[in-house]
């Protein structure tokens, strides 16, 4: 056995490995928020059904918060504030199945900023999927929200397929739907 190798041989295998290694590193953190996210969803869930059958107050939620800290101290995320976060995450989305399949793809902060933000869940779960789509980070997305990307991606509607012949009526559309922000434009 002979201790030398063809160095291109290794270095291919080298950088193949470290592929792999940063795409299960990648699989295994969407795994975990996805996890996270559908937990916090669960909690508000239950906080919900128990406000709601067992008329459970307010200050239930600063007591579950404290007791939640003691029992899990090297937890974040069992804050009031974050504990209401989850109940309203619950209210606002009550079918599981759309906490599975969308908005455990996008961190929990995420999440959060859409529920700030936004009173539409139609427009929440679109800029969830634009999240996605696009990699946005929880900046990106506040920024999006806030220069009204929704309605400018397609909400507006137009006769410009009738009026301008097809190059122009396409090149016009497409305008609109561009995502950059062109202040300029409004007069």
């Amino acid at each position: 056995m002979s201790d030398l190798f063809n160095l291109k041989d290794y270095e291919t295998f080298l950088t193949d490995l470290k592929v792999r290694i940063r795409s299960a590193q990648v699989r295994a953190a969407l795994a975990v928020n996805r996890e996270l996210v559908l937990l916090y969803w669960q909690i508000g869930r239950d906080i919900l059904t128990r406000q709601q059958q067992q008329g459970w107050g307010a200050k239930v939620i600063q007591t579950l918060s404290k007791d939640l800290k003691q029992e899990f101290p090297e937890m974040k995320g069992f804050s009031r504030s974050n504990l209401l976060y989850m109940r309203a995450f619950a209210q606002a989305f009550p079918d599981e199945a759309i906490v599975q399949a969308t908005l455990g793809q996008i961190t929990w902060y995420h999440n959060i900023a859409l529920l700030d933000k936004l009173k539409s869940n139609e427009e929440r779960l679109w800029y969830a999927r634009q999240t996605v789509e696009h990699g946005w980070s929880r900046n990106v997305l506040v920024y999006q929200v806030e220069s009204d990307l929704y309605r400018r991606m397609g909400g507006a509607i137009t006769n410009f397929d009738r009026a301008l012949p097809p190059p122009q009526s396409d090149l016009a559309n497409q305008l609109l739907k561009d995502p950059y922000h062109l202040d300029f434009l409004d007069g």
